[in-house]
């Protein structure tokens, strides 16, 4: 039957691409699916969604190997639970989590299995995020002022997005405020806000329309601007790096949180 993955948020935008991704994958079964909406509609001949709140009992018939969750924070944080409880290994790229809600999930995942959290699964926007902590790191020592933008579609519920909020944590570490500490994050900007200070990464949202994705990061010093971007053009790079997460975390044997980086790393070496 190969790797058996149950999915949550199985309706979506992202998980109706990863379920799609799993049945058409010839080392995956999709044992289960679970969705709020469309409870009773089949995802697959003789698998029709279920609803979140027989999940237990589910988990407990199917036993899948790897448990995937595009949902909500506090949805996922449950699910998360439930899922530790019958030791299923996890893929979760839901994103919103409060500090109190990942400090949950910490403690729900250590000791029991191992878990691949990530706010985006495109390969891209990993290697992205590597650039954005490379040129934070070169261009640190020449008062650049660092800035994030990021567009998706009117549907959204969070904001900034996670991709956002981690190229904002990545150019912090780079970038100290006089006589010690980080920058401050300022979300936006409105009124009489005086200049800017070297000691702030402005952090920019737009909603509209049907937008995938977007991520520019802008490095601007005394006259001229460096910009790195990831545009994403569909979900379906999102989806196949989720695939490749559901692959490579269901070898994993030790407990505890990887990231996509850290899958990278291991493959790139062979």
């Amino acid at each position: 039957m190969g790797i058996k993955v149950a999915v949550a948020g199985a309706k979506g935008r992202m998980g109706t691409q990863v379920v799609r991704g799993v049945l058409e994958h010839k080392r995956m079964a999709l044992v289960a699916g679970f969705d709020p909406r469309g409870v009773g509609e089949e995802l697959a001949p003789g698998l029709k969604i279920a609803s979140p709140a027989h999940m237990e009992e589910i988990f407990k018939a199917v036993t899948p190997d790897v448990f995937v969750d595009f949902t909500n924070a506090a949805a996922a944080v449950e699910n998360i639970k439930i899922a530790t409880r019958h030791k299923v290994k996890l893929v979760v790229g839901t994103t919103g989590f409060s500090a109190q809600q990942f400090a949950e999930i910490e403690d729900a995942v250590k000791g029991k299995v191992p878990a691949l959290i990530s706010p985006n699964f495109s390969i891209g926007v990993n290697v992205f995020w590597r650039l954005v902590a490379e040129a934070a790191q070169q261009l640190r020592a020449y008062q650049y002022h660092m800035e994030i933008i990021e567009m998706h579609h009117a549907l959204k519920k969070d904001a900034p997005s996670g991709t956002a909020v981690k190229a904002a944590e990545l150019i912090a570490q780079y970038t100290g405020v006089e006589g010690g500490g980080r920058p401050a994050f300022v979300y936006g900007r409105k009124g009489i806000t005086g200049e800017r200070t070297d000691a702030e990464i402005g952090i920019h949202a737009v909603r509209a329309g049907d937008i995938v994705g977007e991520h520019t990061v802008l490095y601007v010093g005394k006259g001229e601007r460096l910009e790195i971007i990831h545009r994403a053009q569909s979900r379906e790079a999102f989806a196949q790096g989720a695939l490749k997460a559901i692959e490579w975390i269901s070898m994993k044997e030790r407990s505890g949180i990887y990231s996509m980086d850290d899958m990278m790393k291991e493959l790139e070496q062979g």
